[in-house]
């Protein structure tokens, strides 16, 4: 079975997408006027280190010093993020929940919105204090509640960056304050952001805030603050999505920004550039550059998959079902017809466990092949039973005389449930 996947350049693709029998879509990136100008040349990029990725694949499209190891400032607070929301997944603490305020906490230098201790916010609230106003303060509260100290928490910190390949990160505290042994590099750096933004796209609703005002609740009374996006490039750059920006004398001006334009997601990092200014003009080179040079092919793998027949199962058909969706991202301008092909056997043998690969549906670019997903079993079926061959044979035999009507005529309704049953 093959099914041609073209890429949505025109009003007269999409119509055609929408006629064509087979529900699958597929999304690739345009290439407009002004993307052209720096379709083909490098990226130009000041700052020492830098990277850009794709977000989908995690292919790097473009490096310099990318291992390098450095200070990494509040882009620290990316791998807190992560922590915090991979904690609400579990439900381990929900947004609503209320946090008092400790006196470590409260005592945090730097970027901070003056918490005061015994002072309670809700995980939402500080999790906009961190996003937003970039709150070393709001960042201890949450490693506290999660961890129970800080100290705990930086350990976790440390656990999942190794669990992601991050092999030249170590962290001391979960803000970003300068301190000794506390470094990242520009590909680690990419690594994180892009585990918390695909997993965790609920993080862009608040990276994309560019002012809001938070209560403090203490014991003098409810007073305003507001909260402004250390992030200019939301404002600077129209497909920017956040994502989190860091500064001290040590580490310079860093930056991790995401930004998606039509269905190509990019993650561009810079680190140690010279000012905000610099750091915000070498984002906007390695995005540009990315959106005019790459195109991203997605299927959703929406397409209904053949029942595959079962040899000595309790059931005589297996439903199949895509173990994910596909994405490719073509970084050449290739020409072409992306095309999918399933390749599955005629029949399959009992025992069968639900997630088992069956099959494969494998792309080719130009007949060149370019990946593949996995064709899963949706569900588990047994070995027949002494029992199960009983029941099957009494009930064809019901089914085959209840499809005659009296006078001998099969009756066509419950020939079509017969057919489907068997």
């Amino acid at each position: 079975m093959k099914i041609r996947l073209k890429r949505h350049f025109s009003v007269f693709l999409a119509l055609l997408l929408l006629l064509c029998t087979l529900p699958v879509t597929t999304y690739a990136t345009e290439i407009s006027a002004s993307d052209t100008e720096t379709a083909g040349s490098a990226p130009s990029v000041t700052a020492p280190c830098a990277l850009l990725m794709d977000a989908a694949t995690g292919t790097i499209l473009y490096e310099k010093n990318s291992t390098e190891e450095r200070p990494l400032a509040s882009v620290t607070k990316i791998m807190t993020l992560l922590l915090i929301f991979q904690a609400l997944e579990a439900g381990q603490i929900h947004l609503e929940d209320t946090v008092t305020i400790s006196e470590h906490a409260a005592g945090m230098g730097g970027s901070q919105v003056y918490l005061e201790p015994n002072e309670t916010q809700t995980v939402e609230t500080l999790i906009k204090c961190i996003t937003v106003a970039s709150a070393n303060d709001a960042c201890v509260a949450m490693a506290e509640l999660i961890s129970g100290s800080e100290d705990t928490f930086v350990q976790k910190m440390n656990e999942t960056a190794a669990s992601l390949g991050m092999t030249h990160t170590n962290f001391v505290n979960c803000c970003g304050l300068d301190a000794d042994n506390h470094y990242s590099c520009a590909n680690d750096i990419a690594l994180m952001s892009r585990e918390l933004t695909v997993n965790h796209p609920a993080i862009f609703d608040y990276t994309k805030i560019w002012q809001e005002d938070i209560i403090h609740h203490t014991a003098r009374g409810d007073s305003a603050f507001t909260l402004s996006n250390t992030n200019h490039l939301i404002k600077q750059y129209p497909y920017a999505t956040g994502l989190k920006t860091g500064f001290t004398s040590k580490a310079g001006f860093c930056l991790s920004a995401t930004a998606t334009k039509d269905s190509l997601s990019l993650i561009a990092v810079v680190m140690g550039a010279a000012s905000s200014k610099e750091r915000i003009a070498d984002v906007k080179s390695m995005f540009d550059w990315g959106f005019a040079n790459c195109r991203v092919y997605t299927d959703e793998n929406q397409d209904v998959l053949p029942d595959i027949l079962v040899s000595r199962g309790s059931q005589s058909q297996l439903s199949l079902q895509y173990e994910s969706a596909f994405h490719y991202l073509d970084t050449q301008n290739t020409s072409g017809e992306l095309e999918k092909k399933l390749e599955l056997p005629d029949r399959v043998e009992a025992p069968i466990q639900k997630g088992d690969v069956i099959g494969k549906a494998v792309y080719t670019l130009n007949s060149e092949n370019v990946g593949s997903v996995n064709i899963l079993a949706a569900d588990s079926i047994p070995l027949l039973t002494l029992k199960d061959a009983w029941v099957q044979i009494v009930s064809r035999f019901f089914l085959n005389n209840s499809n005659h009507s009296s006078n001998g005529e099969p009756s066509v309704a419950k020939n079509y449930c017969s057919h489907q049953y068997f």
